[in-house]
């Protein structure tokens, strides 16, 4: 077996891999008069009947995220099941890591005993950074604290701002964890300190 390159060890022992989740309606999934769609592998017939149009720009998008050493998550309040957003993805050529629909969240939230309840909550599931088209979700963020962008459904430069936001929040756990790491060793300096 032979070496990993440096940065390549660097990425898997030390740097948290980041979560990121996707909102179906209006932010993957678009209306035609919102986005320009992702040319599918298969006639559009069959795209008509086993899926939604995606966003333009997806597939892109996630290969590059991939890249960058983030898993992928679908997270809708929508009633569509895991197994239809898998192959829906699939039909572009799209894996997901985990979805999270409505029954999933509902448990989770139960489980957590919210009596005021969001409609999303990412940090239950442990997903770093939510994309969502939904002011409401933004400011349910805010109130339950987890990170959201806001990605307009006509915003064509809406993949770079994802991007941007990915590096921010690896930047922000890179930066967690090695406070973390150096932690005890301040710990450990304060305790053989001699008093006088």
């Amino acid at each position: 077996m032979g070496k990993l390159p440096m940065v390549a060890q660097w990425r898997t022992s030390r740097r948290p891999r980041v979560r990121i989740s996707f909102d179906i309606d209006d932010t993957l999934a678009c209306q035609a008069e919102h986005s320009a769609v992702e040319p599918g592998k298969l006639p559009a017939c069959v795209h008509r009947w086993l899926g939604e149009p995606l966003r333009i720009g997806t597939r892109e998008l996630i290969r590059d995220l991939r890249r960058r050493g983030c898993s992928i998550w679908i997270y809708t309040s929508s009633g569509r099941t895991p197994s239809y957003i898998r192959r829906w993805l699939l039909l572009y050529g799209i894996h997901v890591d985990g979805v999270v629909n409505s029954d999933r969240h509902q448990h989770a939230l139960t489980a957590r005993g919210f009596t005021n309840a969001p409609s999303k909550l990412p940090s239950a599931f442990g997903i770093d950074l939510h994309i969502d088209d939904s002011e409401g979700v933004r400011m349910e963020g805010i109130d339950h604290g987890f990170r959201v962008l806001t990605v307009c459904p006509k915003d064509e430069d809406w993949a770079r701002k994802v991007l941007e936001s990915a590096a921010k929040v690896q930047a922000q756990l890179d930066w967690e964890q090695s406070f973390k790491q150096q932690a005890p060793g301040r710990q450990r300096s304060q305790a053989i300190t001699p008093m006088t």
